[in-house]
């Protein structure tokens, strides 16, 4: 886990200093560390599977980790608010907006930021423009408030990742600023012309 981390970090630390390449390399890396760190360290780390995803959304894929999620909690007694978070992105990476509107639903009941991202989980499943930038600009705020890179990374990267799922339902919030980097060359997570919400 501390390995999956690392390589978290150094992603988003690239990612913010323009080295786009290395930053989805790491992603990547980070992606595989946290299944690896899943496997061995029993069923109910559900956090990995979510560090897992999280990492491999940010890489450009998640399809085949979103699988893997589902597979895997597939049969298990998973109700906690952290499997529930797992199985609502693996249904957002699928473009299953039905069940991950579901999921969101069993998030609650823990910490006020992790609400904020089941509230934004479920304005994407709706497909709720106005719902999902307003508790993004919240989501924001939590790392912004935070000690600069490294302290503020995972909720930085749950921004990030967010924005990733928007972008297909037309929902990105086009943020900016020194924790929302560039993931490609010529990606800014652009602001389009028809707005966030329009088809």
């Amino acid at each position: 886990m501390t390995a999956a981390i690392a390589r978290e970090e150094v992603a988003h630390l690239a990612a913010t200093t323009g080295d786009p390449d290395a930053a989805q390399d790491a992603f990547r890396e980070a992606a595989a560390t946290y299944r690896s760190s899943w496997e061995l360290a029993g069923p109910t780390s559900f956090g990995r599977l979510v560090g897992m995803l999280k990492a491999a959304i940010l890489a450009g894929g998640g399809i085949d980790e979103a699988r893997y999620v589902e597979q895997t909690l597939a049969d298990a007694q998973a109700t906690s608010p952290t499997a529930a978070y797992a199985q609502a992105i693996a249904a957002l990476a699928l473009d299953d907006d039905r069940r991950a509107g579901e999921w969101a639903g069993l998030m609650r009941g823990a910490s006020p930021a992790f609400v904020r991202t089941a509230t934004a989980i479920a304005a994407l499943a709706g497909r709720d423009p106005a719902a999902y930038q307003a508790v993004l600009a919240e989501i924001v705020e939590d790392f912004a408030a935070r000690d600069a890179h490294l302290t503020g990374v995972p909720i930085a990267d749950t921004a990030l990742m967010l924005e990733v799922l928007a972008g297909p339902r037309g929902l990105q919030a086009g943020l900016d600023g020194p924790l929302m980097p560039r993931l490609h060359p010529s990606d800014d997570f652009p602001r389009p012309a028809n707005a966030p919400g329009a088809s």
